[in-house]
């Protein structure tokens, strides 16, 4: 790896503090945030109350992060919002909109099976823009820049594209008609490929092919639903010629979700390369990056995703269930085999394309039973020789090939995607 952009970790104690995690990992123009349970930094217990106080501990807790390291609320780009309910939105959602007034970020909001601790009702994590960059990047006031099109769905509490230096964030879109406000007719094939529709109408509301998409999010009620799911999917990547001719599609990951807004069967979200970048990058700078996708033999390979998507200064690795990659089988009985699997794809991924585990900025663990955790953390840490990522952890109903964990991850790029270099 280039070792011309230095990654930067830091904690603060007016934030629940974690063995596991780091609180904020910064890399050239973004910080990570770690996943915030609605813990008092003082008490370390969950604070008292419903959701609502819930949902405003989980946010006061970025919020402290966020200043921490010399920025405010507007500088979020993305905020996940991870609820035990889906029918507590509603109360979550009168809380949020008083952290974020101006300005909504991109969200993806989903009912997960169980969260980290006993009491959780809910669980957020973040992604902040980062002016400064990080060393020896020059500070300069790079601008966000927030699109809506009347060709998607709307919703006063996200912004459906938030474009920050050389990536585009997008909400999660929901299967739903933009002229009706309903979730189309159908099927789940049905409210798939609206879903995609939707992501497409942003895309080319800001003038950016669908072909630069380097990581989807899919988030299924059922499971059982996936190759339905797939059907659809396959119809719209790869999407143009030169895309075919490679067989590009981008990295993935896919979630069981316990519940969706407005009932839906899946919605999905996207992370965009935005080669133009946004102001005050020079013009010759703002063209022309070029996207890296690899995949190697070490790891087990899909049809449906790439391992690895490099734009600019970060990749973004697929999924990784516990499989051989000779094989295509699961490894091991226990969580904690199985996690180390996961761990072993990810590691001959990130060393196929010349980086090592301590590249990554965020690691996303999904778990069959979240009481594994503590097994799964365990193994963790043997695989990181530095200061630990930025990590968020959630509870699954299920998990592909009946795998009691699945992990993605986000490493950063050093040397950036040409013409960068």
């Amino acid at each position: 790896m280039s070792d011309t952009i230095i990654k930067n970790s830091r904690n603060t104690e007016n934030a629940p503090l974690s063995s596991d995690s780091t609180q904020t990992v910064a890399f050239s123009h973004y910080n990570n945030l770690s996943a915030q349970l609605p813990v008092n930094p003082e008490t370390s217990s969950i604070v008292a109350g419903g959701v609502r106080e819930q949902a405003k501990q989980c946010l006061e807790n970025i919020k402290v992060i966020v200043e921490s390291v010399g920025h405010i609320m507007a500088d979020v780009v993305k905020i996940n919002v991870f609820l035990t309910n889906i029918a507590d939105l509603a109360a979550v959602e009168e809380v949020y909109a008083t952290f974020f007034q101006g300005y909504p970020p991109v969200r993806t909001a989903l009912a997960v099976a169980a969260l980290p601790m006993d009491g959780a009702l809910v669980q957020m994590d973040a992604l902040i823009s980062n002016g400064e960059g990080t060393h020896p990047q020059a500070p300069c006031d790079l601008v966000k820049v927030a699109r809506n099109t009347a060709n998607a769905p709307q919703s006063p509490f996200s912004t459906q594209t938030v474009a920050f230096s050389h990536y585009n964030n997008i909400s999660a879109q929901l299967p739903v008609d933009p002229k009706t406000g309903n979730v189309v007719a159908g099927g789940v094939k049905e409210q798939a490929r609206q879903c995609l529709k939707n992501i497409k109408a942003i895309l080319e509301s800001i003038d950016v092919p669908f072909d630069d998409i380097v990581k989807m999010g899919i988030f299924v009620r059922n499971p059982a639903d996936i190759d339905a799911v797939n059907e659809a999917y396959k119809t719209f990547f790869p999407d143009s010629a030169i895309a075919r001719a490679v067989g590009y599609v981008p990295a993935r990951s896919i979630v069981a979700a316990s519940g969706l807004p407005m009932d839906a069967l899946v919605q999905m979200d996207a992370v965009v390369s935005h080669g133009d970048g946004t102001p005050p990058q020079a013009v010759e700078d703002r063209h022309g990056i070029v996207i890296k996708a690899n995949n190697t033999g070490n790891a087990p390979k899909c049809a449906l995703h790439t391992h690895t998507v490099a734009f600019s200064h970060y990749n973004h690795i697929a999924a990784q269930l516990p499989l051989d990659a000779q094989t295509n089988q699961v490894v091991g009985a226990s969580v904690k085999e199985q996690a180390e699997q996961c761990l072993k794809n990810i590691q001959a991924i990130v060393e196929s394309i010349g980086h090592v585990m301590d590249d990554a900025v965020k690691i996303n663990i999904q778990l069959k039973r979240i009481a594994d955790l503590d097994a799964v953390n365990e193994i963790y840490p043997t695989f990181f020789k530095g200061d630990l990522p930025a990590r968020t952890v959630i509870g699954v109903s299920d998990i592909p090939m009946d795998a009691l964990v699945q992990i993605d991850a986000v490493i950063s790029n050093a040397e950036g995607t040409p013409p960068e270099a």
